[in-house]
């Protein structure tokens, strides 16, 4: 995983005023919701996020920068004696080789004296607990709207868990303290809570604007009117222009995805398709005399061109 500091662009003395400045840039760049459809910008958003969450957090930083965590976040492993323990007779767990990274001192010196001194001192070893990972498939409205939901561990242990609004497929929240139980006292891991969204039936997301298809009558087409439209957040009432057609696509502002991340509120696009049913015999009588003017050729992009 990447250096945080590569990924946000900073040096490693960088101000937490300046990390966070870095952060927002980037986040802006690579929203998901700024760039739909596009799977790098959401990779790249996932990875500048969670190295924002690093370098946000006082202790999980100064624990990265004295190597004792790595960029996700683990633990890191103690140097490895697997060399000594295979190596020839006579050679196991004797003085190491400074080629390796171990330095002058035997095995004793390196590991013993940390030992001896952290018992004398009292101090149990403590080590946090493991990040537990847990799916969770949303409906389309309550990704849009944000919801709370209720998880439960499976020791029984329940999670109260506050979706924001505005989820994407694929985003994952992190409940710091939630995971695993630490060992000797240590602190507990995360829960890390990757996030669906399943489709519905007319709305689709895109970005941070919302479409759909809008049934209406022959006659709200042509003459017009107020309709009421559904939305994500309740149904509203909207005008519709006077000969109208299929195709034509109408505006509600701000009744998209809702305002968040310093993301503005997106707005709702119907785009009305008009819908006959049953033609009644007075219509039949009707159209059978009419004769429009100009007459509309509906297959005229049909037509094979030379």
């Amino acid at each position: 995983m990447e250096d945080p500091y590569l990924t946000l662009g900073v040096p490693r003395d960088a101000t937490p005023e300046a990390i966070r400045s870095a952060y927002r840039k980037l986040a802006k760049q690579h929203h998901p919701d700024l760039n739909p459809g596009n799977a790098k910008a959401e990779e790249k958003f996932k990875t500048i996020s969670a190295a924002n969450a690093l370098l946000s957090d006082p202790e999980k930083r100064a624990k990265f920068d004295r190597g004792e965590i790595d960029a996700s976040g683990q633990e890191q492993a103690p140097p490895s004696y697997r060399h000594h323990a295979e190596g020839e007779p006579g050679r196991r767990y004797s003085r190491a080789d400074a080629a390796n990274g171990w330095g002058e001192g035997d095995f004793d010196d390196i590991f013993g004296s940390v030992f001896r001194e952290r018992r004398q001192a009292g101090e149990k070893l403590r080590a946090r607990g493991a990040d537990e990972l847990y799916s969770l498939t949303l409906s389309f409205l309550d990704a849009v709207n944000g919801v709370a939901q209720r998880l439960t561990h499976p020791d029984g242990r329940t999670l109260e868990v506050t979706i924001p609004p505005g989820i994407v497929e694929g985003q994952v929240l992190r409940l710091r303290g939630q995971g695993g139980a630490g060992y000797n006292d240590g602190p507990a891991g995360d829960a890390l809570i990757e996030l669906h969204v399943a489709d519905h039936p007319f709305y689709r997301r895109d970005g941070q604007d919302i479409r759909m298809d809008l049934p209406v009558t022959l006659t709200e087409a042509v003459i017009g009117g107020f309709v009421e439209v559904p939305t994500p957040r309740g149904p509203v009432q909207m005008r519709i222009p006077e000969r109208s057609d299929t195709g034509k696509e109408l505006r509600l502002r701000g009744r998209g995805v809702p305002a968040h991340d310093g993301l503005p509120a997106g707005d709702l696009y119907a785009r009305l398709s008009v819908v006959i049913g049953t033609a009644d015999a007075a219509l039949q009588d009707f159209l059978k005399d009419w004769k429009p003017e100009p007459a509309p050729d509906p297959r005229r992009d049909m037509k094979e061109r030379p």
